[in-house]
């Protein structure tokens, strides 16, 4: 019997009740009433179900990992569909898997949009895209936490100080991201307005930004950001969604601290500068630099916000950064820099293990003391396993629906790694609305993957095709 905790996802539904009340503040104070009963709807639906699974019991007791697996893509179905609700019942007329496709973009922190003209939205229904993103990347982050089994002890390390993680931790590692990512983003917004951005333009940027989303509160970023040093704080603010969201919070408060506490976050500091020389040493010839560190921020952060790039030639090379992704403890997607660094590093020392039969090759990370096990590079090959198979399968669907081969291609990496398809990947004016409903079914369902992970998916389908 499979089981399901409900009081998990309760929580979020009243997060969703809060920001509907405060989405039916904004439209009295901007006195915009056209849309108002929708957020009304919302609001009850919202209560009504967190007040439901707050009192609900759970099917069983079982606490295995397939369970808490299951858990967490009910959600990621669930609250796209309350949160759809604003699109649905709103003056625009959207059908319901337009609404649903748009919500779950954003919960998914993609950032593919049906709408061709975001500036003809009243401006309470941008804010509540925006705000998608932020429930969405914030529910990834404790998706984290409640799946921590998945992952190997050198990882749980940098989230907290105990391996075996009981219930009272995991409520102190929630608590603790709830604090951090909400203070980030207030920190983003305030940063975003000292740089005489808008107001309005800040606030939603600041939930992108931190949610490692795609949605813009206008169609042309130009619009945005007007001048380079806009453009230069923009970029270092997406590496926040790039680096551990601990990190700073690990670096500053933290006692007895060592470098293997922040082995991740500094090998991703030497990949970073290293894209940073390699673009600016070989591959710095149509465009101003700061265009180009503009585009590397966004891409190693799986954001994808972007300016017009002059030179198409690094599609390519910006697809392959968006696949790398960032840490794992990010709302960044990807299969994870340092999953491919240790499999590079492991495979490395098994040849040189064959050449040099009497050396004894240790399979550690450099900078630190930290080592791996066979169980973990198994995890990790598996990972990558499913992306390419989720990546040839996405493309076979897509190329069924008559979408051209570049852009299948493109459009399959982007959705499996949560990224959304700006002029950095040569796919800005790709037309979500028009797709069919099978398209847009695809779309939503490897969204979902991609943000669950490779290796939860995996589980899942061995659940299923593997009862015993």
């Amino acid at each position: 019997m499979f089981s399901i905790k409900l009081r998990y996802l309760s929580y979020f539904s009243f997060l969703i009740a809060i920001a509907t009340l405060l989405n039916i503040f904004n439209c009295y104070y901007l006195n915009l009433y056209l849309n108002l009963n929708t957020y009304f709807i919302s609001f009850i639906v919202s209560i009504f179900i967190g007040l439901l699974f707050y009192k609900a019991k759970n099917m069983e007791k079982n606490n295995n990992i397939f369970n808490k697996i299951l858990t967490i893509i009910i959600g990621f179905v669930l609250f796209p569909a309350v949160l759809s609700l604003p699109f649905y019942l709103s003056i625009y007329n959207l059908s319901f898997i337009n609404s649903f496709f748009e919500a779950i973009s954003g919960f998914s922190s993609t950032g593919f949009t049906i709408f061709e003209n975001v500036e003809k939205l009243e401006n309470p229904l941008i804010v509540w895209r925006s705000f998608i993103q932020w429930i969405g990347g914030l529910y990834f982050l404790f998706s984290i936490i409640f799946l921590i089994d998945l992952y190997d002890d050198n990882f749980k390390k940098t989230l907290t100080n105990y391996i075996l993680i009981n219930n009272s931790e995991i409520l102190n590692q929630i608590f603790k991201i709830l604090i951090l990512y909400t203070s980030l983003t207030i920190i983003i917004f305030l940063i975003l307005n000292i740089f005489e951005i808008s107001f309005f333009n800040s606030l939603n940027l600041a939930m992108t930004i931190i949610s490692s989303g795609g949605f813009l509160p206008v169609n042309d970023f130009a619009d945005v950001i007007i001048n380079e040093k806009q453009k230069i704080i923009l970029s270092l603010l997406m590496l926040i969604s790039f680096f551990s969201i601990f990190f700073t919070y690990n670096l500053f408060i933290v006692k007895n601290k060592n470098i293997d506490f922040f082995y991740e976050d500094i090998h991703l500091l030497v990949y970073l500068i290293f894209l940073i020389l390699f673009f600016y040493i070989f591959l710095n010839f149509n465009d101003n630099f700061t265009n180009i560190f503009l585009v590397i921020c966004t891409s190693v952060s799986n954001i994808g916000i972007s300016d017009t790039l002059n030179n198409v030639s690094y599609n390519f090379i910006l697809l392959i950064l968006v696949i790398i992704g960032g840490s794992f403890f990010s709302t960044s997607s990807g299969i994870h820099f340092v999953k491919i660094y240790s499999l590079f590093n492991y495979s490395l020392n098994q040849i040189l293990s064959f050449s040099k039969p009497k050396y004894v090759f240790k399979n550690k990370l450099f900078f630190t003391k930290i080592s791996f096990d066979f169980n973990e590079i198994n995890k990790y090959f598996l990972s990558i396993l499913m992306f390419i198979l989720s990546f040839f399968f996405l493309c076979l669907l897509l190329s069924l629906s008559g979408i051209e081969f570049e852009e299948v291609f493109k459009l399959s990496i982007l959705t499996l790694t949560n990224t959304v398809n700006s002029s950095a990947y040569g796919l800005a004016e790709f037309n979500f609305e028009n797709l069919n409903f099978f398209t847009k079914f695809y779309l939503i369902f490897f969204m979902i993957i991609g943000r669950i992970g490779f290796l939860s998916f995996l589980l899942i389908l061995k659940k299923f095709l593997f009862k015993n």
